[in-house]
């Protein structure tokens, strides 16, 4: 047996037509704006894996140092390198937060 489609009231169409329109104008304004693509994205990737290696290496390469002049029973090499990987990843976490505000504050004001 065939189920029958429910009918919606004039009021619920247009509320969902406008929320549909809302939602297509949206994406055509970021297809036209968003001329970067996929370019843009790699670089992004690319700055996100920089500002984590760089710390990463630094701290690497002063505990080195540091073991080569101060031996100890601890490692400075490891322990720096774990500090810069922590400052690295805070650093790329606190860059990527700032371009999500800048993009939801963008996409805010579109809307409007």
């Amino acid at each position: 047996m065939s189920e029958k489609p429910e009918i919606k009231s004039a009021k619920e169409q247009t509320a969902f037509s406008q929320e549909v329109g809302a939602k297509a104008e949206r994406k055509l304004k970021a297809r036209r704006s968003s001329s970067q693509g996929v370019w843009f994205g790699l670089g992004m990737m690319g700055l996100v894996g920089w500002s984590v290696a760089v710390p990463t290496l630094l701290g690497a390469a002063l505990g080195i140092w540091l073991d080569n002049r101060l031996p100890g029973s601890h490692s400075w090499t490891l322990m720096l390198l774990v500090i810069g990987l922590v400052v690295g990843c805070l650093t790329a976490w606190h860059w990527v937060a700032n371009e999500d505000t800048e993009m939801r504050d963008e996409q805010g004001e579109d809307d409007e």
